[in-house]
């Protein structure tokens, strides 16, 4: 099963529910070379879903940099679900998990 990496709104029970159908258990964990910055979100089904205007959106950082989140292990359709999610300005990369291993990200285009 695909393992999705969050740092913001997928990790709402809500979200979870209105996007994949049922609540996700996962375990915390931390990316590695990345840094959180805040993006505004234009999409008006998004804002009313999530109840938040401005949206965590990681970026490329120093080696050093970690970003604290949860790990989700998702079916292939409920990744594909979390990719309708996200807004246009992100896209999902593989990267490195502080525990090891690797799992899907969002990340700035």
């Amino acid at each position: 099963m695909p393992l999705l990496f969050s740092y913001g709104t997928l990790r709402d029970p809500a979200v979870q529910k209105a996007t994949f159908g049922r609540t996700l258990a996962g375990r915390a964990d931390r990316l590695v070379g990345f840094r959180l910055e805040m993006l505004e979100i234009a999409d008006a089904e998004v804002v009313a879903l999530s109840g938040e205007s401005h949206h965590p959106i990681l970026v490329t950082g120093s080696p050093d940099d970690t970003v604290d989140g949860s790990v989700f292990e998702l079916t292939d359709e409920e990744l594909r679900r979390a990719d309708e999610y996200e807004v246009d300005d992100y896209r999902r990369v593989e990267a490195a998990l502080a525990s090891g291993g690797v799992a899907w990200a969002y990340v700035a285009r």
